[in-house]
């Protein structure tokens, strides 16, 4: 039977979108192929079996900083992944289980969600991309997707690092931004702490 897997990238980071992408194909073909968890890939690595992932049936979405601003404002973020992963969902076969590496702290709740906005069978799952082969291949196409989108802003914006606060390039990127009243809004989120803060001045670097 056919399997699927959803999984994001990019939730966590002060600049540039998430992602999130739903593949399918036979357990046994993506064993065979090598996928795995893409946080323990390298960024070659990730390239070389996005390649190869070409060959199975995928979608993907890139949900922009602003649309992910809207949700955070009112504490939904998980809301917004939950409505992009029901619209995944239905792009599925209708006969495939779906994988979904939880974002919800309670994988009952979600998976009853997500069932109920799909109408499918769906499995949700803390750590999927590590479990199923499916949720592993999904979590590849979606980071190197967003890894692409990331290098699209770098060519425009310059070299800010990775866009995630833990990244010293990216805070002293959005600090000289704000200093000299660059535009960043297309790309930054505006209502993460950091950037909040660095507005607010309360951090010091």
């Amino acid at each position: 039977m056919e399997e699927c897997g959803i999984d994001e990238a990019g939730r966590g980071p002060l600049i540039g979108p998430m992602v999130m992408a739903i593949l399918c194909g036979n357990k046994k073909e993506l064993e065979d192929v090598g996928v795995a968890d893409s946080k323990k890939l390298s960024p070659q690595r990730r390239e070389q079996l996005f390649v190869d992932l070409q060959a199975f049936n995928h979608s993907f979405v890139v949900i922009n900083p602003s649309e992910i601003d809207e949700y955070v404002e009112h504490k939904k973020l998980n809301d917004l992944e939950e409505k992009y992963a029901s619209k995944l969902a239905l792009w599925a076969p209708v006969e495939a289980i779906i994988y979904v590496d939880s974002f919800d702290v309670n994988e009952s709740r979600l998976q009853s969600k997500l069932s109920m906005n799909s109408g499918r069978k769906i499995i949700c799952r803390h750590k999927a991309d590590e479990i199923y082969p499916a949720v592993s291949a999904a979590s590849i196409v979606a980071k190197v997707i967003r890894d692409r989108e990331i290098e699209k802003l770098h060519e425009k914006y310059g070299d800010f690092g990775s866009g995630y606060p833990s990244d010293p390039r990216t805070i002293n990127f959005v600090k000289n931004s704000i200093q000299n009243k660059i535009d960043i809004d297309k790309i930054v989120r505006h209502q993460w702490k950091t950037y909040k803060s660095m507005l607010n001045r309360k951090l010091t670097y």
